[in-house]
């Protein structure tokens, strides 16, 4: 890695600790609250590409595993990794990966096809580690978290919609656009 990829993944890990000032918004009925922290993954995979977007998000987690209090709400610590939002912490690498994946196979970066992909992939990634853990974990079924976590739906769309439109005009400036950059 060089000095600008080094860069690139602290510039979005620390995207990531902005965005967990964002105060969480709780809902009554499950444990894990709304947070901004998703619409950072997804910019991390979308605008940095598979391997420096899940880097980023490594990186996080190992901060926040450490114990800085960046996750929505002010927690930190290990203590973050056996509770019930534990599957989806784990999964931002895997779909900040996956989003960088497909992303990389589209010839141009534009609305029509950044929007779908972060709507599907960006969305069902999360909820398809998240989901299962947050069962396991509160000895629950996965059909009933997995129903609860419809409530999530409305806000990780917004959310999508909001981190597409933002890779879809970056990629205007050669700074965010990684086709332009030489290597």
């Amino acid at each position: 890695m060089n000095v600008r990829d080094l860069t690139y993944v602290a510039l979005f890990a620390a995207v990531m600790g902005v965005l967990g000032l964002m105060p969480p918004i709780p809902i009554g009925v499950m444990p894990v609250p709304i947070t901004l922290q998703t619409l950072g993954v997804i910019l991390a995979g979308g605008i940095l590409g598979a391997r420096l977007g899940a880097m980023s998000q490594i990186v996080f987690l190992l901060i926040v595993a450490t114990g800085m209090p960046l996750l929505s709400g002010g927690r930190g610590g290990l203590g973050v990794f056996v509770g019930p939002s534990a599957g989806y912490l784990l999964s931002w690498p895997i779909t900040a990966f996956l989003i960088g994946t497909i992303q990389s196979r589209f010839r141009k970066i534009r609305l029509g096809n950044v929007l779908p992909l972060n709507l599907t992939v960006g969305i069902f990634a999360i909820y398809l580690i998240g989901v299962p853990v947050q069962a396991f974990v509160m000895d629950l079924g996965v059909l009933d978290v997995a129903k609860a976590s419809l409530l999530f739906l409305p806000g990780d769309i917004i959310k999508a919609t909001i981190a597409s439109f933002l890779i879809v005009n970056l990629q205007k400036y050669p700074v965010f656009n990684r086709r332009m950059l030489p290597s």
